[in-house]
């Protein structure tokens, strides 16, 4: 009896051992698609900035550990987390129940919403306007969704937002679906759009985004948790939200 209470004793002591090391000094690999300001995008240094990098940069201080970007295509974006060729997606990824059903998410850390943004001659301002009319969102998003789901309303996808919003501006297509803080970027920021586009409406879905990790890796999202409640308790991330999304 005495020597399986030791036995079990060191089981529980390599336990708890290898349960810091992980959250002390373990590299996390983070797939994002550095093509949705201010969410995440490319500076003119190469580099991957935005409000989700900074913010899980934060994370990962609070909770011990470090983070290595890649830059990933949203159109393969989940099969690389299922094949292991990275161990998480931060890419403002919204939660859904069919998502939920493939991959685990961490806690939400951020809410957004679809929006529609026209060339400002357009008299519609609902996705039920566009009836008769091409309207343009990013392959396999939220946006692309909603789209689908009003008849009449032509959906034409795009592995990146930017090149909807191009076309748009060519005059072939007649709207855009994204997300809100990404919207106001393209539609009132951008030197070569706001004198073309508006964001018409209000946002018309009410999302959160998680971070995605493999279905089943219950110990990393429990780690991401961690430093999300941490960053969030400290209200970091109301100081990156008034950095980035202006």
């Amino acid at each position: 009896m005495r020597m399986l209470k030791s036995v079990l004793m060191l089981l529980a002591a390599i336990a708890m051992l290898s349960g810091t090391a992980f959250a002390a000094g373990k590299k996390i690999v983070v797939a994002t698609d550095a093509t949705w300001p201010p969410m995440e995008m490319v500076d003119k240094e190469k580099k991957i900035v935005g409000f989700d990098i900074d913010f899980l940069g934060e994370v990962a201080k609070a909770a011990g550990f470090t983070v290595e970007f890649k830059n990933t295509a949203w159109d393969g974006i989940f099969a690389g987390v299922e094949s292991g060729q990275y161990d998480a997606i931060i890419s403002s990824v919204t939660i859904t129940p069919e998502r939920q059903k493939k991959y685990d998410f961490s806690m939400p850390y951020i809410d957004a919403g679809q929006i529609l943004i026209v060339p400002k001659a357009e008299k519609g301002v609902k996705l039920a306007d566009m009836k008769g009319k091409k309207v343009g969102a990013q392959i396999g998003t939220t946006g692309a969704m909603e789209v689908k789901k009003v008849k009449g309303v032509e959906l034409k996808t795009y592995d990146e937002v930017g090149l909807a919003f191009e076309d748009m501006a060519a005059g072939r297509i007649s709207g855009v679906v994204c997300d809100e803080p990404t919207a106001i970027i393209y539609a009132l920021q951008k030197a070569e759009y706001k004198d073309k586009f508006k964001i018409v409406g209000k946002p018309f879905t009410k999302e959160a985004y998680g971070i995605v990790v493999k279905k089943g890796n219950k110990e990393l999202v429990e780690l991401l948790n961690k430093g999300i409640k941490a960053v969030k308790a400290k209200k970091t991330d109301v100081a990156l939200k008034k950095k980035w999304l202006k």
